[in-house]
């Protein structure tokens, strides 16, 4: 399992961003910087995951690489991480629908962090941990993987 999450992770250093939305450069950068913030300001491991691997679907498709990055971590990740990877943009595309649909929920909480921690994550001249540092953290630290 550690083998194949830091493949998906590392194969977001190819990934060009639009320089406009993404100064920070490459979606690994991106996805690393998201993690540290999410570490800093978040307790919840879910969030965590999500954060790190927010983004792997960028390295098969860009526009449905948030479906497709939950779809990759099936039977890795419990059923949460995955629906905050899968609708990490809705606060952006459908933000009152979201936040009506979801209105006073725990879920609104955690994809509301998740929106910020996508945010703050596009300093191009931040310090990064290693990608390696990361998937082991996130391991070590998740109880809720499944077998």
């Amino acid at each position: 399992m550690r083998k194949y999450l830091l493949n998906t992770l590392l194969d977001l250093e190819h990934v060009e961003q639009n320089p406009i939305y993404h100064p920070e450069g490459n979606a690994l950068f991106h996805s690393l910087q998201v993690f540290q913030l999410s570490l800093k300001l978040s307790s919840d491991p879910d969030i965590w995951a999500a954060s790190l691997f927010h983004d792997i679907g960028k390295a098969i498709d860009g526009p449905t690489h948030a479906e497709i990055g939950a779809e990759l971590l099936v039977g890795i990740f419990n059923e949460n991480i995955r629906w905050l990877i899968r609708h990490h943009l809705d606060l952006l595309i459908h933000p009152s629908k979201t936040k009506r649909a979801l209105k006073n929920s725990h879920r609104l909480e955690q994809l509301t962090m998740l929106r910020h921690l996508d945010l703050k994550g596009r300093d191009p001249y931040c310090d990064v941990c290693s990608p390696e540092f990361a998937v082991d953290y996130v391991l070590q630290h998740l109880p809720l993987i499944q077998a």
